[in-house]
């Protein structure tokens, strides 16, 4: 699988689970904690992976080819992780039944959604310009080792 599919496959999976999450009445308290378990798990690893081997081979392929609005949008996304992984921290220190969980779920999945929309319209159109499909496959392969390891890790 290359990593523009990779990536757009984790995208999905992420966006159905915020869906369900919202969905869910304070009255869920387990399903919601639940829930924002897998969440997590799944944006953590995603943003670890997309950090450690996407963005780097982006950054420096915009580099090489003097492309710097794709060399933009990666240190865009690395400061857009940094504001997901801070509302996955204040949603992990709010009880689930709390009358405040809901809203910082919501505010969650916007910051997801505007991420993933500006990596879906623009980073990935600019990943396809700048390398070929062989190089899409590989980094696609080092995306799926790295996550299978990450997860491994996690579920530790």
């Amino acid at each position: 699988m290359d990593a523009i599919t990779l990536l757009k496959h984790d995208h999905r999976k992420v966006d159905e689970l915020l869906k369900e999450a919202s969905a869910l009445g304070s009255g869920a308290a387990a399903s919601r904690q639940k829930l924002f378990k897998q969440i997590d798990e799944e944006l953590t690893v995603h943003s670890k992976i997309e950090e450690t081997i996407f963005y780097p081979a982006l950054k420096a392929k915009a580099k090489a080819e003097k492309e710097e609005d794709a060399k933009q949008e990666v240190l865009e996304a690395y400061e857009e992780h940094g504001n997901v992984a801070a509302m996955l921290k204040k949603l992990e220190a709010t009880e689930p039944k709390d009358e405040t969980y809901a809203a910082k779920l919501q505010v969650l999945s916007e910051l997801v959604k505007h991420h993933v929309h500006e990596e879906e319209h623009e980073m990935f159109k600019q990943a396809k310009d700048l390398f070929d499909k062989a190089e899409l496959e590989e980094l696609g392969q080092r995306l799926e080792r790295a996550k299978s390891e990450q997860k491994a890790v996690a579920a530790r």
